[in-house]
């Protein structure tokens, strides 16, 4: 589950941490990103804006125990002279990680990337992702990071990149093919596919969409890593398909079509905490918890 920024910038009640750790055990969220950036420019985070993140780690350690608590951080990737944070430059990848250091020492079990747009060919993000996985694993902690849907078709992301842009409204689309994201998998614990904003005009499509990237991720990269397929619980725009059933029915669809299941535990990611009501919750209880002997989400 991603979840807002408030749980480390405001304090809160010891009823408000028990309540949290209810709703992850309720719905066995293994995982919660609580947001923790975004990154400055330089690689920053001040910690003004993550003060209470200590009181948070420690409450659901002790409310929800086996939940692993991750610092989500991210920045809009600086791409042709264009963007917030330059991974390229290793000043910044060295203030990047500092910041992560910052964070696990105050109980995070792991650290959460979200740089968007990535790029099939981003050498510097995999340096980083090299050099994240070397702190997160000398302190026993956990990497994941977010990432676009997988490309439909690898053939035509040289046709993007010859005729398009990689800004502006017009631009080549930054989907990982599959080598980048066997690439990334072999990086990091943890691959979630930001699966959401479908953009289909029917839920039939919108589930086909779910499904299919469920089997293909799964396919590339199961067998080497963990995966959460992200759903959405925000209402879209311009989207009248999309919604938190269409897309977990999608996501069982696809784990039904595997020829075997993958090696590695696959869950999805809920997108996110703050706009997830209580029948929605009780929809996905319905819809998507397996039997407890199932591997999901570890």
């Amino acid at each position: 589950m991603w979840a807002r920024h408030q749980w480390v910038g405001e304090p809160h009640t010891d009823a408000e941490y028990r309540g949290l750790a209810a709703l992850l055990q309720e719905n066995r969220i293994t995982d919660v990103f609580f947001h923790a950036g975004p990154f400055e420019a330089d690689g920053t985070v001040p910690a003004a804006k993550y003060r209470y993140a200590g009181a948070l780690a420690k409450a659901v350690h002790r409310y929800a125990p086996g939940v692993r608590v991750q610092a989500y951080l991210g920045q809009i990737r600086k791409v042709e002279g264009k963007g917030g944070i330059d991974l390229d430059d290793p000043a910044v990848r060295d203030r990047v990680l500092r910041t992560d250091a910052a964070l696990l020492d105050l109980g995070f079990d792991g650290v959460h990337y979200d740089f968007e747009p990535i790029y099939p060919d981003d050498g510097a993000f995999l340096t980083l992702l090299d050099a994240t996985r070397a702190l997160t694993r000398s302190r026993g902690r956990v990497l994941s990071v977010a990432l676009e849907q997988p490309t439909l078709v690898d053939a035509a992301q040289p046709v993007y990149k010859a005729l398009l842009p990689r800004t502006g409204p017009w631009h080549y689309p930054p989907r990982p093919t599959d080598a980048f994201l066997r690439k990334v998998a072999a990086r990091v614990d943890q691959v979630a596919v930001m699966a959401y904003d479908v953009s289909l005009p029917t839920q039939s499509l919108a589930g086909w969409h779910f499904a299919r990237h469920t089997r293909r991720t799964l396919e590339l990269i199961g067998d080497q890593v963990t995966v959460f397929m992200g759903v959405p619980t925000y209402r879209p725009t311009m989207d009248w398909a999309e919604n938190l059933t269409v897309a977990l029915r999608g996501v069982r669809r696809g784990i039904g079509e595997l020829k075997r299941p993958p090696k590695r535990p696959y869950g999805v990611g809920v997108y996110a905490d703050w706009t997830t009501t209580p029948a929605e919750w009780a929809r996905y209880r319905a819809t998507w918890l397996p039997p407890a002997t199932e591997k999901v989400g570890r």
